[in-house]
């Protein structure tokens, strides 16, 4: 239940088109829901404006077809990130409106899908081997009332496919770069631009790259001042601070 849910029941019962009792009920589980493996957060929504995301990995799927079954009875968007096929098909036969995003792992139901950033929000990568991380930024920012522009394979090892972009890039609100190697695209893009820029290491490289290590420290040590980072493959959480930042 979202603020603008809530205050409709809260007018419905001022207005007597609902009774109390009637609205109790509907607000029950609020603030959690106990299931006993999982505490369902529905006043997530409330707080930050966004319904609580699923983390698929380590949960089985009669957990998450559970959780998802109760979360959707509240909500009209659901996210699930890092799942698989198997989770996706479990879903899809209860709730045939699922999509299932095979290279980052995302799964959604995607009913409501209200424009509520400000702005357009940017999703960059920078070699196709970082479109998992960049896709999972994608599906969460949209999820979450977005209007996307996905910008793949633009690595500064091919800096004049980076030039080529910046029209787009400029028309930007907020950005979210991923990138592995040395972790270097970030601060290129940073330097074009004069919004936000979020970070995404990825974990894609030869030895040295310590699994996404050296572009996480190399995006820290970033020279452009609008640059901030997040943890390593955290598409996810780029997406979700950058749909924050874009309801500013």
């Amino acid at each position: 239940m979202d603020q603008e849910q809530l205050r409709g029941l809260l007018e419905q019962v001022y207005s007597g088109a609902v009774d109390v009792e009637a609205a109790l009920e509907r607000i029950r589980h609020l603030p959690f829901e106990d299931l006993g493996y999982a505490k369902l957060d529905h006043h997530r929504s409330l707080r930050h404006g966004l319904t609580e995301v699923v983390f698929g990995k380590g949960k089985t799927p009669d957990q998450i077809a559970a959780i998802a079954g109760r979360l959707l009875e509240k909500s009209q968007n659901l996210l699930i990130t890092r799942a698989d096929e198997s989770i996706a098909a479990r879903l899809k036969a209860t709730f045939p409106e699922t999509e299932y995003f095979a290279l980052s792992g995302a799964v959604r139901v995607w009913r409501d899908r209200t424009i509520r950033g400000k702005g357009k929000l940017a999703v960059v990568c920078a070699g196709t081997s970082d479109i998992p991380v960049a896709e999972e930024a994608q599906v969460t920012a949209e999820t979450m009332g977005n209007e996307v522009d996905s910008i793949y394979d633009i690595g500064v090892a091919g800096i004049h496919r980076l030039i080529a972009s910046s029209e787009r890039l400029m028309q930007a609100r907020v950005i979210v770069v991923a990138a592995g190697m040395e972790g270097a695209l970030p601060s290129a893009v940073g330097g074009m631009v004069s919004v936000p820029v979020i970070a995404v290491p990825t974990s894609v490289g030869y030895g040295a790259s310590f699994n996404g290590l050296a572009a996480l420290l190399g995006m820290l040590n970033s020279c452009a001042s609008n640059v901030t980072v997040v943890n390593i493959d955290n598409g996810f959480g780029a997406g979700y601070v950058a749909s924050l930042i874009n309801r500013l």
